[in-house]
């Protein structure tokens, strides 16, 4: 009888398990996802050599998604005083994201996962199929570092680089 509880304490508990949260310190989830620029990318590349950001978005050619992806590709050279690879990503279809890199002038890659499994690792996917606006820093050792859950698309450059100065991200 003892083993019966067990069990069914187990298995109530593992929805729990399956859906917590990510935050600071945990290590990110690793990620494969074709970028806007033709290369394939994995977080595990970066590991030991440089932060990474993924600001993640809900779709290409929307409006709120426009305003970001603008903010970065004017302001980028904010972000690109630290020693950090960034990147947009969504759930959208890759030939999207292209076109959208493309329409807005993105000079950074933006990732593509229709699979939804990043998203999904990440704990962005809303129940109605797209990404939610969530921005992660991640350390050059893999873990998270914050989790930004108010992205204001409009001014998101500046807000990423003095996040990176704050967490303390070397520059270059």
């Amino acid at each position: 009888m003892k083993n019966f509880f067990c069990a069914l304490a187990a298995l109530l508990l593992l929805p729990v398990l399956a859906f917590a949260e990510l935050g600071p310190g945990d290590m990110a989830p690793d990620f494969s996802m074709q970028g806007s620029d033709g290369k394939t990318y994995t977080l595990a590349d970066f590991r030991g050599k440089r932060a990474v950001v993924v600001a993640w978005f809900p779709k290409a050619y929307t409006s709120g998604c426009t305003i970001e992806c603008k903010s970065l590709a004017q302001n980028g050279l904010l972000i690109r005083e630290y020693d950090v690879s960034y990147f947009m990503a969504s759930v959208d279809p890759l030939e999207d994201n292209v076109g959208f890199a493309a329409e807005t002038g993105a000079d950074f890659p933006l990732l593509s996962d229709p699979e939804k499994q990043a998203a999904e690792a990440y704990g962005v996917l809303h129940t109605l199929g797209f990404a939610k606006r969530h921005t992660f820093y991640i350390g050059a050792d893999g873990k998270v570092l914050k989790i930004d859950r108010d992205v204001k698309p409009a001014t998101s450059a500046e807000d990423m680089a003095r996040t990176l100065g704050e967490l303390g991200v070397a520059r270059r």
